[in-house]
């Protein structure tokens, strides 16, 4: 990085980077503003990473953020490109949750985490791709077409936030934001060879994001290393008194976590996490990984067992189901988002859901009525809700001696478009290995670990609660160690045909 660096030329580095060159002077806010929407234009024939560009609100926040540079601000995202799930409200642009059933909703207010952005002086590149109201686990599942991953583009970037790790992954934007609820941050980040990190429940607002799983979703940052990660968590996470579910804990100062080491972390591999069907090439990169974590220091412990996050998948899969089906019985084409015109009421509010929603949208939506449903809550909703408590519990009594503990990302690299879309219970699969950390509302970090055939692989460290501080660290160390982070699909760098 020097002086000399052109916008274009800035890209391709890190936030952290962009922000320094523009304290600088080394260009202005609004030429990295241009330079990224145009690289993004050119991508987006290929990739479909986003919803709506925000061209006129780029170029607004960016002209903004001169002014606050010419008069010595020193905030490090001041000027910074950032993309943004367009699940996550934004005042006066639309807001889709990529579904029919939100085409053209504009919110009167901003999500707490984008008016926190906001005044830190970050620019607005767009609102990305997703699985409709993020039930996915692929981006397939979107309104507005597939998107797809940079390193193939006949292979999908993961989901539900795959827009915003598409576009981070091939050099976009440097930050983007998405949201967790079984995986939908950290699995595209793997797939996408990139940093995505889910925070604890309750450390980042929710307050302005569509609702789906209100118990288990997160927001969280997507970077490509750590001190951006730090630094994009370090500006969206606090309590907030418009969002109940917030803890009151302090912020800590992430950054300050950074450059201390793998040495003496005490770091178990819960065997439970290897599952049966899990790519060889996949294992081989975490087996490496987990040597670097040695040779650098880390106390590797194998001898230890979660028994009962065997039964994350179906308690995710009773509990999220439920928890939506009661958050999208506000979509009823009344009162905002599509509506179907018909002489009955009744006929009104059926056409209006059925053409609204999209097909895995209405399968949670069944499977969430028929588990809180008379005679059978019982059965499935409380039921799942105590194995969730166990798995908790598991948890807790790991990191009572244990500082992480590290396990894959996803158990396969990314698949082919189209080869999981008709078996939902194969699409499922694929979150096995993140699923468990939504249930205990512990946090957890994706960081690129290696390559199998052609495709990157991700290393999955999960912390105690409010801990992200030693996942931080332990991810700036590991990209120390290693390159991994730093390799990029040249495909799509400057844009690719389609």
């Amino acid at each position: 990085m020097t002086s000399g660096t052109t916008p274009e030329q800035a890209l391709d580095l890190t936030a952290h980077e962009q922000g320094a060159l523009l304290r600088s002077g080394a260009f202005t806010a609004r030429a990295l503003a241009d330079a990224t929407l145009a690289r993004v234009r050119a991508q987006e024939p290929a990739l479909n990473a986003y919803i709506t560009l925000m061209d006129e609100e780029a170029r607004q926040q960016a002209d903004a953020a001169d002014l606050r540079l010419r008069a010595g601000d020193a905030a490090p995202l001041t000027g910074v490109p950032v993309g943004i799930k367009d699940l996550i409200s934004t005042r006066g642009v639309q807001t889709t949750a990529a579904s029919r059933m939100l085409t053209g909703f504009r919110p009167i207010v901003d999500a707490t985490v984008t008016r926190k952005l906001r005044e830190a002086g970050a620019v607005f590149i767009g609102k990305t791709n997703l699985d409709e109201f993020a039930m996915g686990s692929s981006t397939e599942h979107s309104a507005f077409g597939a998107t797809k991953n940079p390193w193939d583009l006949e292979r999908v970037p993961g989901g539900s936030s795959g827009g915003s790790a598409a576009t981070v992954a091939a050099r976009g934007v440097a930050l983007a934001l998405g949201t967790d609820t079984g995986g939908s941050i950290r699995q595209p980040a793997a797939l996408c060879g990139i940093l995505g990190l889910k925070p604890t429940y309750g450390r980042v607002s929710r307050f302005g994001v569509i609702a789906f799983a209100s118990s288990l979703e997160q927001v969280g940052p997507f970077a490509r290393d750590a001190e951006d990660l730090a630094l994009l968590l370090g500006t969206i996470a606090g309590h907030d008194a418009m969002d109940a579910t917030t803890a009151p804990a302090p912020v800590p100062d992430y950054a300050a976590t950074l450059g201390r080491g793998l040495d003496g972390l005490r770091v178990g591999v819960p065997r439970e996490f290897f599952v049966d069907g899990m790519e060889p090439g996949v294992r081989e990169a975490v087996e490496r990984a987990i040597e670097v974590f040695a040779a650098q220091g880390a106390i590797i412990d194998r001898d230890v067992s979660l028994p009962s996050v065997a039964a994350a998948l179906p308690v995710y899969y009773i509990i999220a189901p439920s928890e939506a089906s009661a958050n999208l019985a506000r979509y009823d084409g009344v009162k905002y988002g599509y509506h179907y015109e018909s002489d009955s009421m009744w006929n009104e509010m059926e056409q209006s859901r059925g053409r609204g929603f999209g097909d895995e949208v209405k399968r949670r939506i069944m499977i969430g009525t028929y588990a809180l449903s008379a005679g059978y809550y019982d059965a499935y909703y409380l039921k799942a809700q105590k194995v969730r408590t166990l798995i908790r519990r598991e948890f807790e009594r790991a990191f009572a001696t244990h500082d992480l503990l590290l396990t894959p990302t996803s158990p396969n690299v990314a698949f082919r478009i189209g080869e999981k879309i008709g078996d939902p219970v194969a699409m499922y699969l694929n979150d096995l290995c993140t699923i468990p950390v939504n249930i205990a509302g512990n946090p957890a970090v994706s960081i690129p670990c290696g390559f199998s055939e052609g495709l990157p692989v991700g290393l999955q460290l999960i912390s105690g609660m409010f801990e992200e501080g030693a996942l931080l660290r332990a991810a700036q160390a590991y990209g120390s160690a290693t390159d991994w982070h730093r390799r990029a699909p040249e495909a799509t760098r400057e844009g690719a045909s389609s």
